[in-house]
């Protein structure tokens, strides 16, 4: 059975759910609160506090409570992947309209800001593993922050590997100046002879970093998925892994799997 505060909690939450609190908004006083319920102040912090947790509200020290704006949703779903190798060869116009992150969450190209980041690292254990080549292989490292522009927390934090020796013969593909790049990497990878023939990405849940609840603006009881991307090409060779640290308050990820029939 719910305790008092969670009965209060359920009646904010509705408020907000149903529009009577639309973003922004500021919820009445704690003190107006607990008169509106007949119960006291320590109760009604419980309340909001369950509320803040979930990410519904947020506070601003020394003005209240206010109903969260919500963040950009992200629905990301294994048909990305045929999606961008279906664009990785068509014209450079046709690939500047729109990107995978718009895939993912239905927001224009002009509602997002990007920035990337490259540098030279040598494979660890880990990486050489993954790449089949030796410990201190040079490796491309890549880091990408997208985030809606109305926002100021990224979408997610990705970080990218490549194998030097298989693309630096494009040198556009060492230039970080170049993203966001017009059909991704497998359009990069394409201008080098690589095609991929299938992605394997492994889900994991955790709870964040400081850093990271930090830099992704999470609320306090919010996990983080962690999505390891691996891309093999016809040959079977791992080309290119991705590590991608996904909020999540606001993402969804959907595998369809379609089954041979009888």
């Amino acid at each position: 059975m719910a305790v008092a505060y969670e009965r209060i909690a359920d009646e904010l939450r509705q408020s907000i759910r149903t529009g009577e609190m639309g973003p922004g908004d500021r919820l009445p006083a704690e003190s107006k609160l607990a008169r509106t319920y007949g119960r006291s102040v320590p109760t009604i912090r419980d309340a909001l506090r369950l509320l803040r947790d979930e990410g519904l509200i947020e506070t601003h020290h020394g003005r209240g409570n206010f109903v969260r704006r919500p963040r950009a949703a992200v629905l990301r779903t294994n048909d990305r992947h045929q999606w961008e190798k279906r664009r990785a060869r068509v014209p450079r116009a046709e690939r500047l309209k729109t990107g995978a992150t718009e895939y993912d969450t239905g927001l224009r190209l002009d509602d997002l800001g990007f920035q990337a980041s490259y540098r030279d690292v040598p494979a660890d254990g880990r990486l050489s593993e993954i790449f089949g080549v030796p410990v201190g292989e040079p490796l491309l490292e890549r880091t990408y922050r997208t985030r809606h522009v109305v926002e100021t927390a990224p979408l997610s934090l990705v970080t990218s590997y490549m194998v030097l020796g298989l693309i630096e013969k494009n040198a556009d593909l060492l230039d970080e100046s170049n993203e966001p790049w017009p059909g991704g990497t497998q359009n990069q990878l394409f201008t080098v002879g690589i095609e991929l023939s299938r992605i394997e990405e492994h889900v994991t849940a955790r709870p964040p970093t400081p850093e990271e609840a930090e830099e992704l603006d999470l609320p306090p009881e919010a996990s983080v998925l962690i999505l390891r991307k691996t891309s093999f090409d016809t040959d079977d060779r791992a080309v290119e892994m991705s590590e991608v640290t996904l909020p999540g308050d606001r993402t969804e990820m959907l595998f369809t799997t379609l089954l041979e029939r009888w």
